[in-house]
């Protein structure tokens, strides 16, 4: 994609929420409260939050898994409730928290990405075989593709997910704290993939609990606490000492890195501090 193919899709919305309320059935109070968020075409944007703030929910929200209670969620400029499985399978590729692995080859299970785009009987098309391959290779599961996936470790199991939703091509992924069980390398290697996708012209959401290399990489950052947006905009808006003591709860400070990004340094607490 052009640079200025790239540069005419930011800022529009990708979803647009106004006063958006959802409650969990028997739950005693609303796990979402009053949302309004924008989330622009074209940027990667951070969802961050402690434990119970809401953020998985909020990203079964932006799927159209969950229907919001109260408000509205509009995705491309339509009512999400207007779109069709199949249609947002197209447009939006999933990393989910975790799933059951079914007992599926690495390569059998990267190639479910490409189903949105096939019949339920056609063959592998050239496209697709490359495709596949492509995101094998740039999670580094290649070497796996012949395993079951169900064999591998947590990490290796997160790649795949991660290939798997690469290798459906969508304009916009989503990815539901896709760091868990990866080392450093594999890490930052995501961070890195994530960051050349939106380069390519991709809007990418990414929920994690690493504060910091979300500041480093993010273009926005949106930070729930309770049910509600305590903070957005940018990661100098976001991360300060003050919104980040008080929605984790624990004290922290804010540095600098040398590229220029805010970094968390929590604070020791207690008589030895």
């Amino acid at each position: 994609m052009s640079p200025g193919h790239r540069s005419s899709l930011v800022g529009e919305s990708a979803w647009h929420l106004s006063s958006v309320g959802f409650r969990h059935a028997r739950a005693s109070q609303d796990t979402l409260l009053d949302v309004s968020l924008e989330i622009p075409r074209g940027l990667l944007t951070t969802i961050i939050g402690p434990n119970g703030a809401g953020k998985s929910t909020l990203m079964q929200l932006l799927l159209g898994v969950l229907r919001a209670d109260r408000g509205h969620i509009v995705f491309n400029g339509r009512d999400i409730a207007t779109w069709s499985r199949r249609d947002l399978a197209l447009a939006v590729a999933v990393v989910p928290q975790g799933e059951a692995e079914p007992l599926y080859s690495v390569r059998d299970t990267v190639a479910m990405g490409r189903y949105p785009h096939r019949g339920p009987w056609e063959r592998e098309r050239e496209q697709d075989i490359e495709a596949i391959e492509r995101a094998m290779q740039q999670c580094d599961v290649t070497r796996f593709a012949d395993r079951y996936v169900n064999t591998l470790s947590g990490g290796e199991r997160q790649r795949v997910r991660v290939a798997r939703a690469l290798a459906q091509e969508s304009p916009i992924v989503v990815l539901d704290e896709p760091t868990t069980y990866l080392d450093i390398r594999h890490e930052m290697a995501l961070f890195e993939q994530v960051a050349r996708m939106r380069e390519q012209g991709l809007t990418a959401v990414l929920v994690t609990h690493n504060l910091n290399l979300a500041a480093r990489y993010a273009d926005r950052m949106v930070l729930l606490a309770d049910g509600g947006i305590a903070a957005q905009g940018t990661a100098d808006e976001v991360l300060t000492a003050a919104s980040i003591s008080a929605v984790y709860e624990w004290p922290v400070e804010i540095e600098t890195h040398r590229s220029g990004a805010p970094q968390v340094v929590p604070q020791r607490v207690g008589q030895n501090a």
